[in-house]
C-alpha cells in the first residue's frame, strides 16, 4: 500500500531533465537521491549508467555493486544515494536512479562530466610604449597549447583594457586576461579548477609625468639632505671652537 502511494506521488511529479555535475579526475562523487523513496519491499532500486549498464542495485534486504564498479562504488540503504570513488574520464555519462516494479520510476538523474585540472598559465609583457601623459602595455597570456594577446592603456593614475581578444574558450576550458585594480590577471579555468598569473601595471608602465614627479621628489630630497648635513657640520665646528677657546682661556 505504501509503495503504491509513493509510485502515485512520483507519477504526478513533473519530469525534469538531468542535473549536470562536474568533478575533477580522481575525486569522489556523491549522487544524491533528493526525492523521498522510503523502504522498497516490492521491486528493486537501481543506479544505471547510460541507461543500460547497472552500477548498483538495492532492495529491502541487501545491496549489490556490479562489474568494474566493485570496490569503488557504494549505495546507501538509508536514501539510496550513490558514492563513486576516484572517478575517471570513462565515468562521464548519464546516471539514472530507477525504482523497478509494476511501473518503472526515475527518482534521480545526473549528467556527469569528469575533467582534468587545467594547466598552468604564463603572463608575459611583450612591449611598453610611453608618451608624456599615457602608457600602452601589450601582454600575452598563454598555456601549453593556447594563447591570447591584449593591450592596456594607462592615463595616470587610471588604467583600462583597450585590446580585443580578452577571452578564448574551448569545450574544456577558458583562457582570459583582464585588469583588476593595479594588476593584469591571466586566468585559465574550467568547471573544476583554475590557475592564474599576474603582473603589476606600475612595475612596467610609468608615464613621463610620473617619472618627472619622481625625479623632482628625488632632487628636493637630495637638496634637503645636503642642507641638513652642512648645518650639522657647522654646529659641530661651532661646539669644537667654543670648547677650544675655553681651554685656551684656562691655560692663560
Amino acid at each position: 500500500m505504501l509503495f503504491s502511494v509513493i509510485l502515485a506521488l512520483l507519477s504526478c511529479t513533473k519530469a525534469r531533465g538531468p542535473e549536470h555535475v562536474f568533478v575533477e579526475h580522481g575525486n569522489d562523487l556523491l549522487l544524491a537521491v533528493k526525492r523521498f523513496v522510503g523502504f522498497i519491499k516490492r521491486g528493486d532500486f537501481s543506479w544505471r549508467f547510460n541507461i543500460i549498464n547497472i552500477v548498483a542495485k538495492s532492495n529491502y534486504h541487501n545491496s549489490v555493486v556490479f562489474g568494474t564498479y566493485k570496490g569503488r562504488a557504494e549505495i546507501f540503504g538509508q536514501n539510496y544515494s550513490l558514492l563513486l570513488k576516484s572517478v575517471k574520464k570513462s565515468d562521464s555519462g548519464n546516471y539514472i536512479a530507477i525504482i523497478t516494479g509494476a511501473q518503472n520510476q526515475r527518482v534521480a538523474e545526473y549528467k556527469v562530466t569528469v575533467q582534468d585540472p587545467v594547466s598552468p598559465v604564463n603572463l608575459t609583457v611583450d612591449s611598453v610604449s610611453s608618451s608624456s601623459d599615457s602608457c600602452n602595455l601589450t601582454v600575452t597570456c598563454s598555456t601549453g597549447d593556447s594563447h591570447i594577446s591584449s593591450t592596456f592603456k594607462c592615463d595616470a593614475p587610471n588604467c583600462s583594457h583597450t585590446g580585443k581578444g580578452s577571452m578564448k574558450a574551448t569545450d574544456f576550458s577558458t583562457l582570459s586576461v583582464y585588469l583588476q585594480q593595479d594588476f593584469i590577471i591571466c586566468n585559465h579555468s574550467n568547471q573544476v579548477s583554475w590557475k592564474y598569473s599576474n603582473e603589476k601595471v606600475n612595475s612596467h608602465c610609468k608615464t613621463h609625468s610620473e617619472s618627472e614627479s619622481l625625479s623632482g621628489g628625488i632632487t628636493i630630497c637630495a637638496v634637503k639632505t645636503v642642507v641638513v648635513s652642512v648645518s650639522l657640520i657647522i654646529m659641530v665646528f661651532a661646539v669644537i671652537s667654543v670648547h677650544f677657546m675655553q681651554k685656551l682661556k684656562k691655560q692663560k
